[in-house]
């Protein structure tokens, strides 16, 4: 699987996603600097944690307006597979690849932690190799976490089974919207999650939790 990692000024987790990647694909990521005008060709886009821009105006805000994303948004556009974890996440929802917006944590506060989530839908490119219900621990980092849209927004997510993981009921680390975690896109391609699988792919780093979804992405797209 050939994959690719967009480094935004302010990305701190581009070199965990590309580490994941490596020993998991076998294959070192191209590591895309925002300001390039084309991607390679890859199987998947990686837009990776960290505070683009420092997060300024609002998370991810400058970043979905940087040159590279516009190569991303037509990409995914093919149908081709980008996730986004954390900031990458408020990013997607900047660019209108995913809906709704990650607000401020509901206690204002900085929240970095391992939290529990339930698995919520196995039939798609991300999560393919986990059991539906499964409880996972991924570890958080975010101040911007908590996901809102509206009800008919919600509803339609739900409906159409682009709930993906959802935090385990009394460990929702933001107050997110009926405990979402991760959403996928209209086209399921897109995929948004807030806590960071990149960070559990190594017992001795704290868990393996995260290795079954990019092991879904590995078998889904080599």
């Amino acid at each position: 699987m050939k994959s690719a990692v967009i480094v935004f000024p302010g990305s701190n987790c581009d070199r965990d996603a590309a580490v994941a990647l490596t020993q998991l694909a076998g294959e070192k990521p191209k590591m895309v600097w925002h300001a390039e005008s084309e991607l390679p060709e890859v199987d998947l886009v990686v837009l990776p944690g960290g505070f683009a821009y420092g997060d300024y105006l609002r998370s991810g805000a400058m970043a979905g307006q940087s040159r590279i994303m516009r190569e991303v948004k037509a990409y995914a556009g093919r149908g081709g597979t980008v996730l986004g974890i954390c900031n990458g996440f408020q990013v997607l929802t900047e660019t209108g690849l995913l809906p709704g917006a990650l607000m401020r944590n509901a206690d204002l506060k900085f929240v970095c932690r391992s939290v529990a989530m339930e698995v919520e839908e196995t039939q798609s490119t991300f999560t393919r190799k986990y059991n539906k219900g499964q409880q996972v621990h991924f570890p958080v980092a975010h101040g911007d976490g908590n996901y809102f849209a509206d009800d008919a927004t919600l509803d339609r997510l739900e409906g159409e089974g682009r709930v993906v993981f959802r935090y385990a009921e009394g460990d929702n680390p933001n107050g997110s919207a009926r405990n979402i975690a991760g959403i996928l896109g209209e086209k399921r391609n897109v995929m948004g999650l807030m806590p960071h699988p990149e960070r559990v792919c190594d017992p001795l780093l704290g868990g393996a939790d995260g290795i079954p979804l990019f092991q879904s992405l590995i078998e889904s797209l080599s």
